[in-house]
């Protein structure tokens, strides 16, 4: 019995190991054309769910786009993008596609609204992540300002003027141009202003993991480690989204609310029904985590691909086939 153990025991690690081989790094390409800036090669992907075009932090180099799945990149940002993502949620995709917020640290932050094609650099940076009300106004950001205590930051003009609000913040995100939700450094729980920010009120003892949550097709999605939270009344409450689940990042989406992957610490998993079944679809790549601090990932429903980034690290791709 002991034999049948360790022979299933390393059959699973070989073929483990097989699926962590697949991960094809696509910035080399790039970086070794242009002269990456500190903390590695690249820091930071994302995924334009409209048309699959692939966005690539190069370090200090700026933002690079992928019309053909990373075969190739041009640099696309017109100079408005510097520094790095420190976090997976820096950079800020909105789901129905076309628009992203870039919120950088050690260099300039900006947002576009056309897939890249033109950009609008903010006013502020040295941001480690934020949220943008991508169904309300698409203007109203909320970050959190890097190594500051905590200290939250909003704009109601898409990063023109800014509005610093009060320290201790963990975690930020955006419902609509009024309400926001957040964490806080030194307090569990999930906590809700629908002032921009004046007040705020705690509304559920729940821990989110994530730094940001998602908000997609009027409900927000908050990843806690262990769970996927939900709300459909604005943040006002949260609720377990499905069965119980290992997700750190997500959820990134098909067209299909309820067919989504979320990342956790064993890998990527799929649900095609709200959750209630999830699927094991690849392991990390190698050397990565899901630290709060690090990792980047991304997937294009459109030809089943899933991306990754760190700092110190190059992007890698893996094609899960359709």
């Amino acid at each position: 019995m002991k034999r049948f153990f360790f022979i299933f025991f390393a059959l699973a690690a070989v073929a483990l190991n097989a699926d962590a081989a697949d991960w094809v790094n696509i910035s080399d390409p790039v970086t070794s054309q242009v002269k990456p800036g500190y903390a590695g090669p690249t820091a930071g992907v994302v995924v334009d769910r409209a048309n699959g075009n692939v966005f690539m932090v190069v370090n200090d180099q700026g933002l690079w786009r992928s019309a053909d799945q990373g075969k190739t990149f041009e640099r696309c940002d017109g100079k408005t993008i510097g520094g790095r993502c420190e976090t997976g949620w820096a950079l800020q995709a909105d789901p129905a596609g076309k628009r992203l917020a870039c919120f950088m640290i050690y260099g300039d932050s900006a947002i576009t609204t056309d897939s890249g094609a033109t950009w609008s650099k903010f006013k502020t940076s040295h941001l480690d992540f934020g949220g943008v009300d991508w169904e309300d106004t698409g203007k109203r950001l909320l970050a959190l300002r890097h190594e500051s205590g905590g200290k939250l930051t909003t704009s109601e003009d898409g990063g023109q003027t800014w509005k610093d609000l009060e320290k201790g913040f963990s975690g930020c995100g955006v419902i609509d141009r009024a309400t926001f939700v957040a964490t806080r450094e030194k307090e569990p729980g999930i906590f809700r202003s629908t002032d921009t920010g004046a007040t705020w009120t705690k509304v559920s003892e729940e821990k989110p993991s994530a730094g940001v949550p998602v908000v997609f097709r009027g409900a927000a999605y908050w990843p806690t480690g262990k769970a996927v939270l939900s709300s459909r009344d604005k943040g006002a409450t949260w609720e377990p989204f499905g069965t119980p689940v290992e997700a750190t990042h997500g959820p990134y989406f098909s067209n299909d609310e309820n067919h989504f992957i979320v990342v956790g610490k064993s890998g990527f998993r799929e649900t095609r029904d709200a959750g209630k079944t999830w699927q094991m679809l690849a392991p990390l790549p190698s050397g990565f985590t899901v630290n709060r601090v690090g990792p980047n990932f991304a997937w294009d429903a459109r030809v089943n691909a899933l991306y990754a980034s760190s700092m110190t690290k190059p992007t890698l791709r893996f094609d899960l086939g359709k």
